[in-house]
């Protein structure tokens, strides 16, 4: 989706708790031209009974390091009125060993898989259409592995600014000591604000205004967290990473990676960026694909540059052998590339 806010000039400066002369010294240009070490290995994972991926926007690591969990729009670019399940997870040979979710959302989006193996998953809003379905939208559910609901956060199909309520939340992530991390809003006048919550699902505090400002968003898109415990935000409409403390404090922005759709931290602090809208007209000097980099000092080291399926590539993550994995969108598919 596309937006009429537009990037500040380049205002803003690192903090120098941590900028580090390496984190900033990219012209704009300049991440395109890292190596890519890595290869397309297709096809990989199978859904159930052969069908197709849909828009796969939401990928994560399960905690034993290979399995793979995705978000899944139903086949299609949609659950509204779907039967499929959208939540899968895919053993290490592509192999998919279990699903659930069906009839509980309209728009997957954000998905996180939290230190106790739990799944976390947004249903955004998706169009206005969406919009006062019955029980459906604008929520955060937090799964077991087996699919039994543990916690509901938002009130589903209502949209709202308050404590409880979120309007097209795209993603979520948990600290170490199980505080909650939500990405709320998509832009398009939905909110632009990162809500925190105790383990507990108990309010403790909200930042962010829309903007281009240090801590204001347009379209916060995705969440990570590195083992410093800091935040970084997926400001995708800002053509940005932001990063924060956990209390809400702007730490940096790093423009170097692109314009992020999706971002992943792995346990070494690399750090995996999707970039699925940058070109000439929105982040000129940019290119599309995923990089990777250091999330301790933004260095890019590596870029997959993504040519064939143009504006689709909205997610990233990495198993322990690091292999990367690429979900699409527009192009409703997942890929894999393997060094």
């Amino acid at each position: 989706m596309r937006h009429a806010l537009k990037n500040s000039a380049f205002g803003i400066v690192m903090a120098a708790a941590v900028a580090l002369p390496a984190a900033i010294g990219f012209a704009q240009g300049n991440s395109n031209t890292a190596p890519n070490p890595y290869k397309p290995q297709e096809p990989w994972a199978k859904t159930a009974m052969g069908r197709n991926f849909g828009s796969t926007i939401g990928i994560n690591v399960d905690k034993d390091g290979s399995s793979m969990w995705i978000f899944d729009r139903c086949g299609g670019n949609d659950c509204t009125n779907s039967k499929i399940a959208p939540i899968q997870k895919f053993d290490a040979s592509g192999r998919l060993v279990t699903a659930f979710g069906s009839g509980m959302v309209n728009y997957p989006h954000g998905l996180h898989v939290d230190a106790d193996g739990n799944v976390w998953v947004t249903d955004n809003r998706g169009t206005p259409a969406r919009d006062g379905r019955p029980g459906k939208g604008h929520t955060v559910w937090k799964f077991a592995p087996d699919g039994r609901v543990l916690m509901t956060l938002g009130k589903p199909g209502v949209p709202g600014t308050a404590n409880d309520t979120f309007n097209a939340p795209s993603d979520v992530v948990t600290a170490p000591n199980g505080d909650i991390f939500v990405a709320d809003g998509h832009g398009d006048m939905t909110n632009a604000r990162i809500v925190k919550f105790d383990r507990t699902g108990k309010f403790i505090k909200a930042w962010g205004t829309p903007g281009s400002g240090q801590g204001q968003f347009n379209e916060p898109h995705g969440l990570a967290m590195d083992s410093q415990g800091r935040l970084f935000v997926a400001d995708r409409a800002n053509s940005r990473i932001q990063i924060f403390d956990q209390e809400g404090k702007f730490l940096a922005e790093w423009k170097q990676f692109g314009r992020p759709s999706g971002i992943f931290i792995d346990k070494n602090d690399m750090l995996y960026v999707a970039d699925s809208q940058s070109g000439p007209e929105e982040n000129p000097g940019f290119k599309q694909g995923i990089r990777v980099g250091s999330a301790k000092d933004g260095r890019v080291v590596s870029f997959i540059e993504e040519t064939q399926y143009l504006g689709s590539l909205e997610s990233t993550g990495v198993d322990s052998a690091g292999n990367v994995y690429a979900g699409y969108t527009g192009a409703q598919r997942f890929g894999r590339f393997p060094k």
